[in-house]
């Protein structure tokens, strides 16, 4: 009879509690329905595509469906937000890149995300070198021309950029070398190859794949890649680098995230699966069709890679004058 008492004061919240397992997801029956994948560019972008495909390879090591759902808009934000307003199972994943990880921290003000804090890393995709471009009749014919040109003649080059990211690509190569650019923002890549090849810019700071097919035909000239060695399919197009700035390499990159709550187990899973996806030789090849290049990093060495660039971003900012808008 005690007993029956005592039971019938418990409170409410306290039955459901012992009732109800708080969190019954483990990585053991993980996953038991659908996976979707947030992609917070336009369907049929470059990351679309990545996602895609990823997912396709991560359905057939997981026996479960991965859903594409494209949230584009207000610089990621809007698939950033919608990630955060998922439960923390593991059954939505953000694909990001850079720029909202990275870069809008650093340019936005108060952003409804800490990049840090509210995602966790599964793994790293995919990495694209920019390009430092010149019209085919420039006089500038190598990044130590660039660097010399404004310590000459004291005028600061125009420079075409269509995102945050490249602007501050092209501060940091500034602040290295000392000279001035003036930062001339587009909305996309392709007026700024226009406007390139009509000599309207004195450079340009791109991807490199987008600039792909335009350098093939010698249509414009690359003096340089950002990457830490030179690409594979242009040998003759220097690094940064090895142009006199070692500390020098840049890259934009993709790499999917859940939300920071996600179970341990579970989050190991996923990590795991997509490290099986990325090492082989179809995911290689899949990347060298559009001019990337494979960046399989851990869930460890994506935090690094954010820490570090975060860092360095927030002094580029600092020296080039660009403040958070």
């Amino acid at each position: 009879m005690r007993f029956g008492i005592v039971k019938s004061c418990l409170p409410a919240y306290l039955v459901l509690t012992a009732a109800v397992p708080i969190n019954p997801a483990t990585a053991a029956d993980y996953p038991e329905r659908p996976i979707h994948v947030i992609v917070p560019f336009t369907a049929g972008s470059g990351s679309d595509t990545s996602a895609r495909y990823y997912g396709e390879a991560m359905s057939q090591v997981l026996g479960q469906p991965v859903i594409v759902d494209n949230r584009p808009g207000a610089n990621g934000i809007i698939g950033l937000q919608a990630l955060k307003q998922q439960p923390a199972d593991g059954y939505t994943i953000l694909l990001a890149s850079n720029s909202p990880m990275s870069v809008n921290p650093i340019v936005l003000k108060d952003l409804p995300y800490d990049p840090t804090k509210d995602f966790r890393p599964i793994s790293g995709l995919s990495k694209n070198m920019n390009v430092y471009l010149v019209p085919l009749e420039s006089p500038l014919k190598s990044i130590a021309d660039v660097a010399d040109y404004t310590k000459n003649t004291g005028k600061p080059l125009s420079v075409g950029t269509y995102s945050a990211g490249y602007r501050l690509a092209a501060a940091w190569f500034a602040n290295l070398a000392g000279v001035k650019f003036t930062d001339i923002p587009y909305k996309g890549q392709s007026q700024i190859m226009t406007d390139i090849i009509g000599q309207q810019l004195d450079l340009a700071v791109v991807d490199l794949g987008g600039a792909w097919t335009l350098i093939k035909e010698h249509k414009l000239r690359a003096l340089a890649v950002s990457g830490e060695q030179r690409h594979p399919d242009f040998p003759d197009i220097p690094t940064i680098r090895e142009s006199g700035y070692p500390q020098y390499a840049q890259y934009s990159w993709t790499s999917f995230y859940v939300a920071a709550q996600t179970p341990d187990d579970i989050t190991k899973k996923l990590a795991d699966v997509m490290q099986k996806v990325l090492n082989t030789p179809e995911s290689t090849a899949f990347l060298a069709q559009r001019g990337s290049q494979l960046m399989p990093y851990t869930p460890e060495q994506m935090v690094e890679l954010q820490k570090s660039e975060l860092s360095r971003f927030r002094e580029v900012a600092k020296q080039a004058g660009i403040k958070a808008q």
